[in-house]
């Protein structure tokens, strides 16, 4: 139980720094930049479920792969909230099309980056709570 609790806590920081960088690239014009319309509000609003789904998600972490290589780990972990997001999330929630690209021909691209960050915080969080 304790190793579940740790997992979700850890995905939660991961997704408030996945959320941060999120709000950091739109803030700053980086996705205007690379023709991607993403630049959401740092609120309460936004940031809550996105910590929420990012600990739910922070249950990967206790499927038994090898940590032999935490950077492969988390690498391919992240490529289950991207799968979602790109697959579901933006076509059946948001209606942006299929894996966002009605808000940019780039969106796939900046996806990964920020759920690479959410699994690299996640991970990270969670050798330094081991």
């Amino acid at each position: 139980m304790k190793a579940l609790m740790l997992c979700f806590a850890a995905g939660g920081l991961g997704a408030l720094a996945n959320s941060v960088a999120v709000w950091a690239f739109g803030h700053f014009g980086i996705n205007q930049s690379m023709g991607v319309a993403i630049a959401p509000a740092l609120t309460a609003a936004w940031l809550y479920p996105r910590i929420v789904w990012g600990g739910l998600w922070g249950f990967l972490f206790a499927l038994p792969l090898s940590n032999s290589r935490p950077l492969t780990k988390a690498a391919l972990l992240s490529l289950f909230p991207t799968a979602f997001q790109l697959f579901v999330v933006f076509p059946y929630f948001l209606g942006k099309g299929v894996a966002g690209i009605e808000l940019g021909e780039m969106t796939p691209v900046l996806v990964l980056i920020f759920n690479w960050i959410w699994a690299l915080v996640t991970m990270m969080s969670l050798r330094l709570a081991r």
